[in-house]
């Protein structure tokens, strides 16, 4: 599918919730699902396997972003929900192809799925899908669905104890009590996942069109999950499955994707300047995956002129993107220069948009130690760079003028910082980089609680309280640096301070 503009594609509105839900996951609280959530995060943020890639990070808000609007438009997110929820994606270093929901708002996304993608269309289905997971309580649901299940294996376990008392040479049938008590929830948890499932479809069926990607997208995202698990997945037993066979989803959306391009929704035939972005992001997706010495090398022989003439064009550009990521990787400067000046070319024969380029054109010159040719590639005034790629540029060209260590560029990385934390207060490593650009500009009590409130945010409350402690002892010795007293900032300080020793006092209740 070739991507247009959002707002181009939905022909009109889909009235909310035009379809029955299973439930409400009233059992559960929004706020005790986000605390649960709270928690399970916080080991994940510490996994080495945890990627804040900011390139990835942004394609990946391009499409979220969207689908986050539509289902507010549709009634599926409820106001509730949006404001208790986390609503963060998480990227992991995992080269299968998946990603899944966990409570109170957290969607963890592998880098496999993202090597496979072909547009936004596919990537916008598995979002979508997991998106209605939490939007539809489908945890809290789950939860007390096993919850009222307890009470039915509980019998069949008393009723076998029963009956072996009774007769003790009749373990055999005592055994099938307990086992067929057992095997009964178990179908049944399976049967109402698998309903569970389905509704996930429906519905992000619903908000991905909705939001304007193309209904195919959905199908030929199934046919991919279908040969990623061909090696492992027989097709058999669907009734012992807690997904529906992919083959019957993939049916499923066809007739969906039918109805809705025959009534609803035009085709998409017209070029976009972003076309070579989700191939090129795909590339840099199996480099980060897959960052062996040996696979990297392999990007180097498909990139070579023999092997790249074969390939169409936006194959060409996504090669010479992972051929040149491969080649900074490995530490061959000079090639990956060269590779970079090719991809830059091609994109612009095409009329692309070669942002994507730009981005790692910076990222290479800081892995070399010149932070003025980055800050040259990311300045106000070089352009190319859109607005889709904000947080990459962002962060790559605050953590330039930092390193360049000169007085007005550090300014202007922690006054650009400031703004981007202001409306973007969860951004862990926007907030390390302000923490660096504060101690460049010697204000110490600025720069640990910065740190501080990067350590908040990745659930580790016990550091976060020790370097707002730590902060408050500089201000009580008059430790301010080289910019002097900044009593607001101290300020914050106190009142931060309270607001974690709270926190940790209620995580040591709750454990």
């Amino acid at each position: 599918m070739v991507w247009m503009a959002q707002t181009s594609v939905a022909a009109e509105p889909v009235p909310a919730n035009t379809l029955p839900h299973l439930g409400d996951g009233a059992e559960m609280s929004p706020a005790a699902e986000r605390r649960l959530g709270d928690r399970i995060v916080r080991s994940l943020y510490r996994d080495p396997d945890f990627v804040d890639d900011p390139v990835s990070m942004d394609y990946l808000q391009s499409i979220w972003q969207p689908l986050m609007a539509a289902s507010k438009a549709r009634g599926e997110m409820s106001p509730e929900l949006a404001d208790s929820f986390a609503w963060e994606l998480l990227l992991g270093r995992d080269r299968s192809v998946n990603a899944f929901a966990l409570p109170g708002g957290y969607f963890g996304v592998h880098l496999g799925l993202l090597a496979v993608v072909s547009n936004r269309d596919e990537l916008a289905s598995v979002l979508g899908h997991e998106l209605s997971h939490v939007t539809q309580r489908h945890i809290a649901r789950n939860m007390a669905h096993q919850a009222a299940q307890d009470p039915w294996v509980m019998g069949a376990m008393i009723l076998g104890v029963l009956a072996a008392s009774k007769n003790s040479a009749n373990g055999q049938a005592a055994s099938a009590l307990i086992t067929g008590g057992q095997a009964v929830a178990a179908q049944s948890q399976l049967n109402y996942s698998r309903d569970m499932e389905r509704e996930a479809d429906r519905i992000g069926f619903a908000v991905s069109t909705q939001a304007g990607f193309a209904p195919q997208g959905f199908v030929s995202m199934f046919e991919k999950l279908q040969q990623a698990n061909r090696l492992n997945d027989s097709g058999g037993f669907p009734y012992l499955r807690s997904h529906p066979l992919t083959t019957e989803r993939i049916s499923d959306m066809q007739n969906r994707a039918g109805a809705l391009v025959s009534t609803a929704v035009p085709q998409r035939n017209a070029a976009s300047k972003r076309d070579f972005d989700p191939p090129m992001v795909a590339s840099r997706a199996k480099v980060l995956a897959n960052p062996g010495v040996d696979a990297l090398r392999v990007w180097q022989t498909d990139a070579e002129p023999a092997q790249l003439s074969a390939k169409p064009v936006a194959a060409q550009a996504a090669t010479l993107y992972g051929a040149t990521f491969a080649a900074f990787k490995l530490g061959d400067f000079a090639s990956a220069q060269a590779l970079c000046v090719q991809l830059k070319q091609l994109l612009q024969r095409q009329g692309a948009d070669a942002s994507v380029a730009l981005l790692l054109e910076a990222e290479m010159a800081l892995g070399q130690g010149d932070a003025s040719r980055a800050t040259a590639v990311l300045s106000d005034n070089a352009g190319g760079v859109s607005s889709v790629w904000q947080r990459a540029r962002v962060l790559l060209l605050s953590d330039a003028q930092i390193r360049t260590g000169q007085a007005k560029a550090v300014a202007s990385a922690a006054e650009r910082l400031r703004e981007w934390v202001a409306s973007h207060p969860r951004d862990i490593t926007a907030w390390r980089l302000m923490a660096s650009a504060c101690e460049a500009q010697g204000r110490n009590v600025a720069a640990v609680r910065a740190q501080a409130q990067a350590d908040w945010l990745e659930q580790d409350l016990t550091a976060a309280l020790g370097r707002l402690r730590a902060a408050q002892d500089l201000v009580r010795t008059g430790q301010w640096g080289a910019m002097g007293p900044d009593y607001v900032e101290a300020a914050i300080v106190d009142t931060r301070a309270r607001e974690v020793a709270q926190l940790v006092r209620e995580q040591a209740l709750q454990r």
